[in-house]
């Protein structure tokens, strides 16, 4: 590799728009001003000899279709390497096509590939032993993508990223947002905004959200006239300062256009190259009258700040219901219970009454999800069949929760199976999911299963107005059961053409390929029914205005067109895969993944690798699209990207909000000894295991759920035959059969669900993941911390061999900071402590060795003799650790634990 820039760590796509180019010194290199950057100082841009020579962002828009190119140039005038770091954010909705790095003439290119060959490479360099690192990180609506590379002296690179989305009509206009951060003044900044659309452009808009209004009107230039619109941003280097004086850049927040387009013709169906887009939003149509039902979590866990939102929001929704609309309210906890138990009309004394209800209702324990649910499709279903008059109203159901089912029906499935049952097709439900701690692909599934979506609702102070958002997006109804209709003769592919209902401010895009020689008969009707009466509609292809466009746009409109109907295919399988099991998903995945390759986007089922770059263990980076399972960076402590350098450590904050008494600790460390704290007496027992390298003993297993936390002993492999040495855990699995889970955590990575060819995480990596009920946070000081369902949490550290350590090799630490909501029957040699247990300890006396006391233990209605002495907690220091005094007992801990020490071993790690 090429001198001028080296990879350090693992590239992963944790996308996003961000745009941050920071300067940081490399690894050993002497972090004073140089003589070299002193040369460039007239031009106050720059930072540790590293400056932006130029950031541009280009962005093409064509018939809804978005194509962003990000292109920004790093020159280093230093005389040491420089470390920098590329980060971007880009929405969610978004695919990764394409990424380029060009340094000193030498151009580093992706290679889309699917996903299991790229991580395949990826984990068997790992389990080898070589390191790398990522950052995933998942935002309300960007994800974050980062890269660091090392800058040679006096040199420069080039990044280009390009990514695609169709843009979305949210309550009257289309949004493209562009995050802006470039974190120091830049020579040459730049966004350019071209769009072209068929039906002429209405309006047209740009604001900066960090600029003042004077500055925006002198920086912004903005113009549209018929198809074409324009935005142009391009700020001197003068007038990206945060004050005349300062060389620091106001450039930090979102850059944002919004527009909309003409709708005086009827029909808006554009065909090229033998595909065809249908964007379908009617005017001046009459709003439908609803009938609305919202089911609202009131469990524990809403108390506080959730309660309160939820609260304000829902005072708002009701003072802004039309007098036609007919409503009802069902609060759900242990119990379920209704405002009236049936529809009734949003007159004022009935708004008054339900804003009463709302302001004094309180919260009730645990979390009967499907209880809830199914009393609101009650309400509904009687509504629509015994009274005629509201038959014709736009049904809806809102559902907000901030938890997991724990009363009443909690099997995930037979929810599902009870709402599609109870719900048959006859309208929507939206589900709002509040927080982390939700389960949000049952909540998507259970969605999409029923015409309707879902929405993480944010824990944050704007949480209010972001459930009011929402409900601005569906509270105007036009149309219902709309389906839009082509000849079947004539099409070969076709998105989703039904949509349950149709509303204000929106819009139905639906894309597919027409058969050869089939453009002369294809048409598309369009069915639906609105207040009061039934639509139709029928749309030809203007073939002269087909023409004309193409003679205007060429091949970028053809080529939109058909990316378009690439994008809505692969997001709909990715969605249809959500739903189902087996044969059926195999055969979505595959379809999803082949459309991924042909058209070249990264997306969760394919992953885009460097050509020609690697790290220095040899890894190549691996781009890649995090789920919505990802948490936010925030939940790291931090908004920085992850510092792939040993001696540049990133900045995180602690697990401060795990509760944990000093010297207080439960786990298992070293060779290995075992530390029990018994809160009931203050003190602490302890035991050793001495088992043979190979041996997997059960830590933690709960019959009741069938969580289980397993580990593998290692030793020296160089010991001689039937020669006792420390053992040591090299390998824990922690499993959840109930839902699939698995992990497996080794001192060279971490594996999620392993079986599966799942991810696989670097203890240099920093990361937030929820799956499955189980939160799992990889931080900075090389620790684990595990969360289930919130009733257990577990820390595994990882020991490096160090000069004069006595271990042979790496191993683990597993410790419990959290299990007093596990049920009463676990067990394990760890487990079958987490509930109360008495013991008595009575005539002290000097031991064997006379610096230690022995005494008598009365523990199990057994008598032993156990030893006053020092154990170690590293929970906190994983190189010197904390002493802990504890009675040890002896002999594999026999008399403490329940049978024998062997009872303990099982087969599997999992």
């Amino acid at each position: 590799m090429d001198g001028a820039v080296g990879f350090r760590g693992l590239l992963y796509v944790c996308l996003v728009s961000l745009l941050a180019l920071q300067a940081m010194p490399a690894p050993g290199s002497d972090t004073g001003t140089s003589k070299g950057s002193k040369k460039r100082q007239t031009v106050d841009t720059t930072v540790d000899g590293v400056f932006i020579r130029s950031l541009k962002v280009n962005c093409k828009v064509t018939s809804r279709f978005a194509h962003y190119v990000i292109t920004s140039q790093v020159v280093n005038t230093a005389d040491e390497a420089r470390e920098v770091a590329f980060d971007v954010e880009i929405p969610k909705t978004a695919f990764i096509s394409d990424f380029a790095i060009t340094a000193n003439g030498n151009a580093f290119v992706g290679d889309i590939q699917d996903k299991v060959t790229a991580w395949k490479q990826y984990r068997k360099a790992a389990i080898s032993g070589e390191n790398a690192g990522l950052v995933r990180a998942s935002g309300r609506t960007m994800e974050q993508f980062t890269i660091h590379l090392t800058i040679s002296p006096q040199s420069k690179v080039t990044f280009q990223l390009t990514y695609e989305e169709v843009l979305k009509r949210i309550l009257m206009h289309y949004d493209i947002v562009i995050k802006v951060k470039p974190k120091q003044l830049v020579h040459h900044f730049e966004i350019d905004v071209d769009i072209f659309e068929p039906q002429g452009i209405s309006k047209l808009d740009a604001q900066a959200s960090f600029l003042p209004k004077e500055l925006a009107a002198q920086t912004i230039k903005k113009s549209f006239s018929g198809k074409k619109g324009h935005v142009l941003f391009h700020p001197t280097v003068g007038q990206q300062k945060s004050c005349p004086t300062c060389s620091t850049s106001l450039l930090n927040g979102d850059f944002k256009v919004t527009y909309d387009v003409n709708r005086d013709k009827p029909c808006d169906l554009l065909v090229a190259n033998n595909y065809f887009a249908h964007f379908f939003a009617p005017q001046n149509l009459t709003n439908m009258n609803k009938n609305l039902v919202f089911v609202i979590d009131i469990s524990g866990s809403m108390q506080g700040q959730k309660v309160k939102q939820t609260k304000e929001a829902l005072l708002k929704i009701l003072g802004d219901m039309r007098p036609e609309d007919y409503f009802d309210l069902v609060l759900f906890g242990s119990h379920v219970q209704s405002w009236r138990g049936s529809l009734v009309q949003a007159s004022e004394a009935n708004l008054q009454a339900a804003r009463d209800f709302v302001q004094h209702f309180s919260l009730d324990e645990a979390t009967n999800l499907n209880g809830g649910l199914l009393r609101g499709i009650e309400i509904l279903n009687k509504a629509q069949e015994s009274h005629p008059g509201l038959s014709n109203h736009a049904p809806i159901l809102i559902m907000l929760t901030d938890g997991d089912p724990t009363e009443g029906v909690t099997d995930r499935s037979q929810i599902l199976k009870n709402i599609r049952n109870a719900i048959r097709g006859r309208f929507p439900l939206y589900n709002l999911g509040f927080g982390h701690d939700v389960d949000f692909n049952f909540l998507e599934v259970m969605s999409m299963e029923n015409n309707g979506r879902a929405q993480r609702i944010y824990e944050d102070r704007d949480a209010a107005q972001q459930l009011k958002g929402f409900y601005n997006q569906v509270a105007n109804p036009l149309l219902v059961d709309v389906e839009l209709q082509y000849p079947r003769d004539a099409i070969l592919a076709l998105t989703q053409h039904r949509h349950k209902q149709y509303y204000e401010g929106s819009e139905i895009v639906v894309a597919g390929r027409i058969a050869d020689h089939k453009l002369d008969s294809f048409k598309a009707d369009v069915q639906a029914r609105g207040e009061g009466q039934e639509f139709k509609k029928t749309c030809l292809v203007d073939e002269e205005e087909m023409k004309k466009l193409l003679r205007e746009r060429g091949h970028m409109l053809e080529n939109h067109v058909e990316r378009l109907w690439a994008y809505l295919t692969i997001q709909e399988l990715l969605a249809k895969r959500m739903k189902v099991e087996g044969e059926e998903k195999a055969n979505l995945s595959s379809q999803a993944l082949q459309m991924s390759l042909d058209y070249q986007f990264v997306t969760p089922l394919t992953s885009m690798t460097i050509r020609g770059m690697a790290d220095e263990d040899g890894l190549k980076p691996i781009i890649d699209k995090p789920t919505e399972d990802f948490l936010p960076l925030e939940m790291l402590g931090h908004r920085r990207t992850f510092m792939l350098s040993a001696s540049q450590p990133p900045h995180t904050s602690s697990n401060s909000s795990i509760p944990r008494l000093p010297n207080r600790v439960t786990g298992v460390d070293t060779d290995p000894h075992f530390i029990i704290y018994v809160p009931q007496k203050e003190d602490t027992l302890c035991f050793n295991i001495n088992e043979e390298p190979g041996v997997i003993l059960s830590l933690v297993q709960d019959p009741d759920t069938g969580f289980s936390v397993n580990g593998q002993l290692i030793g020296n492999k160089a010991r001689s035959p039937g020669q006792h040495e420390g053992t040591y855990f090299g390998r824990l699995g922690i499993a959840n059969p109930a839902t699939g889970f698995q992990l497996e955590v080794t001192p060279q990575n971490i594996t999620l669900n392993p079986g599966w060819g799942g991810p696989v995480f670097s203890w240099r990596d920093q990361a937030a993941l929820r799956q499955d009920g189980v939160v799992m946070t990889i931080t900075k000081k090389r620790k684990l911390v595990v969360i289930v369902d919130n009733g257990a949490t577990f820390e595994v550290i990882l020991h490096r061999v160090w000069k004069g350590s006595v271990a042979p090799q790496d191993f683990l630490g597993f410790y419990v900071l959290d299990s007093h909501r596990m049920s009463a029957r676990t067990h394990g040699l760890l487990g079958q402590f987490f509930h109360p247990f008495d013991f008595e300890v009575s005539d002290l006396h000097p031991g064997s060795n006379p610096t230690k006391l022995d005494a008598t233990m009365m523990v199990k209605n057994r008598r032993l003799t156990v030893t006053r002495g020092l154990q170690k907690d590293y929970s906190k220091d994983p190189r010197h650790g904390t002493e802990v005094t504890c009675w040890f007992v002896h002999n594999n801990g026999a008399g403490l634990i329940d049978g024998i020490h062997t009872d303990y071993i099982v087969p599997d790690i999992f």
